[in-house]
């Protein structure tokens, strides 16, 4: 399931860390790991935990907290609105409504052709550019009115089209 190549990523994030702290790797190797699978499974978890000398628990403590680790696999584009309260005020939650319009999924589904996953998240920290919101938990994108929700999603599905 977890490839050599992974395996030897793992090791190079351990070797960061002393000897008897090499549990300070687990954000790193759940990355790896979602990068290499697209989600992280309870599989990966106990993988994880075995080669870090964990708890599977503890691992998986840390995959539920952040909702960065994604635990099923998710759209090839993953679009994380912020709805804490800063961006809620200025629209956060009409820009996830009119998402999930646009897309014709529910917040938390994922379209059929398996392009997008909507998902609502915690503060991103950039409340004064609210609403904002994340794709793939790498691009933030700031003052999310809903002609600029369109042009993100057209954006990209016309990326998609091109390949």
């Amino acid at each position: 399931m977890i490839s050599e190549s992974t395996l030897a990523r793992f090791a190079k994030e351990v070797a960061k860390y002393p000897d008897d702290q090499k549990q300070s790797a687990v954000m790193a190797c759940l990355s790896i790991v979602q990068q290499e699978l697209g989600f992280v499974s309870t599989d990966s978890e106990k993988v994880i935990a075995d080669y870090l000398g964990m708890a599977p628990m503890a691992v998986h403590e840390v995959t539920t907290f952040y909702n960065m680790y994604n635990q099923r696999p998710v759209g090839k584009y993953k679009l994380n609105v912020c709805t804490n309260l800063p961006c809620q005020l200025r629209d956060g939650a009409k820009a996830l409504h009119h998402l999930e319009q646009k897309l014709g999924i529910s917040m938390g589904g994922t379209t059929p052709d398996g392009m997008f996953t909507l998902q609502q998240s915690e503060c991103l920290g950039a409340c004064a550019d609210s609403p904002v919101m994340l794709v793939n938990d790498r691009s933030m994108c700031s003052f999310m009115t809903n002609d600029k929700l369109d042009q993100l999603v057209d954006g990209l599905r016309a990326v998609e089209e091109k390949k």
